[in-house]
């Protein structure tokens, strides 16, 4: 019988607006490629790496909707340093709430130097692109910060998609990652706990039914292809600063954001934006299955290499340190790097 190596690994821990998401500091080999992109592309064909990600996301030391990220180099001088992404099914193309930790961290702990007041940009390239942390600070604390997105825009509206709750019309967006859009009133639910296992049921289903269509396909980059969450929100009371909406994102296969969801923010943003919904001088209260809060806004971006109208979105909310740990795999444990039940 071969004997499975032990490893230890370092990390620490912080949750956006409720969403964890873990930063391993040390204790893994090298990811190679010469961009971040091209080292997901490696982690996701390597056993070895996917052997970290296994550990650190699986029970009993992490759990069905753990996030995480390898820090590895940024793609050039530009940026203060890159992240892989990664959740219980692989490894992802953005991520915002882990953005938004990334920044604080990146503060925190000195990697990037900031005064105790005021606003630091924290550059950070990912695989669907560079993206940026504003990290804001009063008397040497982390008061919040704002993620500011790859260029966002439409891709489809309406698309009607026949699912075990009857048909449902669907919009398609893209914010460094492509999701499904839907009202959860229109299969029968609304965001909250107590459909917690319906919304994931269905989040589920549309995300399966539509990642293989035409729709789901990137139009320059397939690496960025394919249906990664699928977004279902309710429409609330307006604020005097603009539209108000609470969302649950079910994003991989069954994962569950806690957090009103960074990049999925910036798709709502943009299908937001296109309808006129979202002005650009309000301000869009984005709601958790939870109850936490980020607040988003947008400026117009650049023509996408398609053709089409993009916007940047900007995503504010705020991330907390939970814990630093050193991860141990044992030669002798049965169990490995672990398990998941979902």
């Amino acid at each position: 019988m071969t004997m499975t190596p032990s490893l230890s690994v370092r990390t620490v821990d912080y949750h956006t607006a409720g969403e964890p998401f873990r930063i391993i500091l040390g204790g893994m080999p090298a990811i190679p490629g010469e961009t971040v992109g091209a080292r997901r592309v490696f982690a996701q064909r390597s056993e070895e790496i996917d052997r970290y990600r296994r550990l650190l996301c699986n029970e009993p030391r992490g759990h069905a909707d753990m996030y995480g990220g390898f820090i590895v180099p940024p793609d050039d001088d530009g940026a203060d340093l890159g992240v892989l992404f990664w959740h219980k099914d692989g490894f992802s193309t953005a991520c915002g709430h882990g953005t938004i930790a990334l920044g604080a961290w990146a503060v925190e702990s000195g990697l990037v130097e900031a005064a105790d007041d005021g606003v630091t940009t924290v550059t950070v390239d990912v695989p669907s692109g560079r993206v940026a942390a504003r990290v804001e600070r009063v008397g040497g604390r982390t008061t919040r910060v704002t993620f500011r997105n790859v260029p966002s825009y439409v891709i489809a509206r309406g698309v009607t998609v026949s699912t075990s709750r009857g048909d449902v019309l669907v919009d398609l967006s893209y914010s460094g990652a492509i999701y499904a859009s839907l009202r959860a009133a229109d299969v029968g639910l609304a965001v909250t706990p107590e459909d917690y296992t319906e919304l994931i049921a269905i989040g589920r289903e549309v995300k399966w039914l539509l990642n293989d269509s035409a729709h789901a396909r990137h139009p320059s980059d397939e690496r960025l292809s394919g249906v990664y969450g699928t977004i279902l929100f309710d429409e609330l009371a307006a604020t005097p600063s603009g539209p108000r909406q609470r969302n649950v994102t079910v994003f991989a296969d069954g994962e569950v954001d806690r957090s009103p969801c960074g990049s999925g923010t910036g798709a709502r943003v943009a299908l937001l934006a296109d309808d006129g919904t979202l002005l650009p001088e309000q301000t869009l209260r984005h709601e958790s299955i939870v109850g936490t809060v980020f607040e988003a806004g947008f400026e117009n971006g650049p023509a996408a290499d398609h053709g089409v109208a993009t916007v940047v979105p900007e995503v504010t909310g705020s991330a907390h340190k939970t814990g630093e740990h050193l991860f141990v795999l044992d030669a002798d444990d049965e169990l490995g790097t672990g398990f998941v039940l979902r």
